[in-house]
């Protein structure tokens, strides 16, 4: 460990042993998992997939071989066939969600008599974060817990990464602050790295071998994580209840969305998120996934089995494992921990970035850490679930560069014959066909109509659920008003998937081309980006928009490209949209309202009013508010 030459808060050190694990040798199993049927529920999520895309292929086949296949047909053909498949996955987990909730498969419960109380450690890694924010999140998890008295143990622990000596300083004010104030027999401590080597995964695994055998688990969460007492007791007696189980992974719901972008994904978030994430559970199991934050972890599997190696590189030299968290689920199963997704446990929270641009800036770091699982996908000894999630981590950004080839291929197609700019050969050569046949506009409506329905089945099947349940819908303030935000989010989605096509395509280009990704704190707060800076950031999709439009004016595009040249066109405008604050006097359709937004659950309540206090008591620290 370091040096602590910062001001720093830890209890007696507790060490365990916890050793980097070999990616090309296959370690011997800790423990044994008991069989859980899976087969059927994965034969019903991939094989209607394959079938779908399979067919599809086919009739494609058919079309295109009129004159012959050519090297080009292939590689049209087998690129519709990549990215459709996902599609089609996403449309069959949904479907087997509704079939698990109508099997009436019931989430487990445990009576918290006959749970047997652990010790916890709640770890907050934190960098460069909004003290009052942190500390105001922690300070109410910590007294809803109080409130429980449940059987657990809890201790929260602080882990500092900042590099700003001011921001720093806050934090040890917050700090004793909180520790002043914490509920009777819960201990808060707060440690800063004099050097933040390997970042967050450092930062674990530094506090896992110099504390982590005073706790069987330990609650991962990031600095805009916020959790109620009860969800956090749920995942701690889960953990107590099943010895096989290596970590345990919420399905956190977005808050504190103000702006049209962040209420965007909020609404997306909560009224479909939860049917891909009841098919994905229903599905994987034990050999479920991780996403980093929101999750409790056994401690000694973790030091056991998860902690990362550094990987090859460029040019040979040491790379840190970016996108840690898939991985670390990946090497939990590889010895025989089960990872389980629970995404039932409600009071699980994280924040959104407030627009567009913030978002992509978040996401660039992602695809980079994604990408790099296709290198880890050789990892010895991993469950081929794992090894799934791996690579669909990784296709989940690749797929944007595909989607993209497929939106060049089809202007360059036309409208027809005379506008198609593809041709093998030219008029000196009249006996060598033209390539590929013409696309009439009913064949041009037809594929749009299957894409766009496809791509939206999970949408409508998660609206329709809701619409139809009276419960369900007086949540949202109404059948009317939610129909109407759900219009709204998908006119939305559809007008900013073409400007998160190019992002994402760039930023798979920069993963591949440039050395690393800056890592700077999360942009949350509401706030609007100057004229220049979303011309800066946007050019290229304008660009493209234009020429496009141009094409289009010339008659040389089809028409069903509309929607995604308005999209890039209006690229610069979209984006501002994005960072608007939406006001409690607009319309309901368009203020987006879910259920968090219409009545804040009461630990978000609690949470702000820690963080307003907090911040005064920051802002005046001789005279802290009561």
């Amino acid at each position: 460990m370091n040096d602590l030459t910062f001001p720093s808060s830890m209890p007696p050190a507790s060490p365990l042993d916890a050793q980097e694990q070999s990616l090309g040798q296959q370690p011997q199993q800790a423990a044994h998992i008991a069989a859980v049927p899976t087969t059927g529920w994965r034969a019903a999520t991939f094989v209607p997939a394959v079938i779908g895309t399979a067919l599809l292929v086919y009739g494609l086949y058919g079309w295109l071989a009129q004159g012959g296949m050519s090297g080009m047909e292939w590689a049209l053909l087998s690129m519709i066939g990549a990215t459709f498949i996902w599609v089609a996955l996403s449309v069959s987990t949904v479907g087997v969600a509704i079939a698990g909730l109508l099997a009436r498969e019931q989430a487990d419960a445990r009576p918290t008599a006959a749970v047997q109380g652990i010790d916890v450690a709640l770890l907050v890694p934190v960098y460069n974060e909004v003290p009052q924010n942190v500390f105001g999140n922690a300070a109410a998890m910590l007294q809803d817990l109080a409130s429980r008295a449940g059987p657990h143990r809890y201790t929260l622990f602080v882990l500092s990464d900042t590099r700003d000596d001011n921001i720093a300083a806050m934090e040890w004010q917050a700090f004793e602050d909180l520790a002043a104030r914490a509920p009777k027999g819960f201990h808060v401590h707060y440690r800063r790295r004099t050097a933040n080597t390997d970042k967050k995964v450092g930062n674990l695994a530094e506090w896992t071998r110099g504390w982590g055998a005073a706790y069987e688990g330990m609650v991962v969460l990031d600095a805009d994580s916020l959790m109620s007492g009860r969800a956090i007791d749920r995942l701690s007696s889960e953990l107590s209840s099943d010895p096989n189980a290596g970590l345990i992974q919420t399905f956190p719901m977005l808050i504190g969305a103000q702006t049209v972008f962040a209420r965007l994904q909020q609404f997306s978030n909560i009224a479909y998120g939860w049917l891909l994430a009841e098919g994905l559970a229903t599905w994987a199991r034990s050999e479920g996934n991780y996403w980093g934050h929101n999750a409790i972890i056994r401690t000694r599997a973790f030091a056991s089995s998860a902690m990362l190696p550094r990987m090859r590189g460029r040019g040979g030299r040491d790379e840190l494992i970016l996108s840690h968290d898939f991985v670390e689920a990946g090497l939990l199963r590889r010895a025989g921990w089960g990872v389980r997704f629970l995404p039932r446990v409600t009071g699980s929270f994280e924040e959104t970035p407030a627009t567009l641009i913030d978002y992509v800036i978040r996401d660039r770091r992602w695809c980079r850490g994604n990408l790099q699982h296709l290198r880890l996908l050789g990892t010895k000894g991993l469950h081929p679930v794992s090894r799934f999630h791996l690579f669909h981590g990784a296709v989940a950004y690749l797929l944007s560069p595909a989607w993209f080839f497929l939106l060049v291929i089809w202007a360059l197609l036309g409208k027809d014959s005379e506008t198609n700019v593809i041709r093998y050969f030219n008029e000196a050569n009249p006996l060598f066909p033209d390539w590929p046949p013409a696309m009439s506009h009913i064949d041009s409506a037809l594929f749009l109509v299957i894409m766009y329905a496809m791509l939206l089945t999970p949408k409508i099947a998660g609206a329709g659920i809701i619409a139809a349940t009276p419960r369900a819908a007086r949540v949202f303030g109404g059948v009317g008003p939610f129909l109407g935000s759900f219009v709204v989010e998908v006119a939305l989605s559809i007008a900013y998937a073409p400007i998160m096509m190019i992002q994402q395509t760039k930023a798979v280009v920069r993963a591949y081309t440039t050395g690393s990704e800056a890592w700077a704190p999360q942009a949350r707060d509401a706030r609007q980006h100057s004229w220049g800076t979303l011309m800066k950031f946007h050019w290229l999709e304008m660009v493209l928009g234009l020429l496009l439009l141009s094409g289009l004016m010339a008659g040389l595009i089809s028409l069903w490209l509309v929607p995604i040249i308005a999209s890039l066109v209006l690229a610069v405008p979209l984006s501002a949209l994005s960072g608007v604050q939406i006001s409690n006097r607009a319309p309901a359709t368009f203020r987006l309202d879910s259920p968090y937004t219409l009545r804040e659950p009461a630990i978000v309540r609690h949470a702000m009013r820690e963080r307003a206090r907090l911040a005064l008591a920051l802002a005046s620290p001789k005279a802290p508010v009561e």
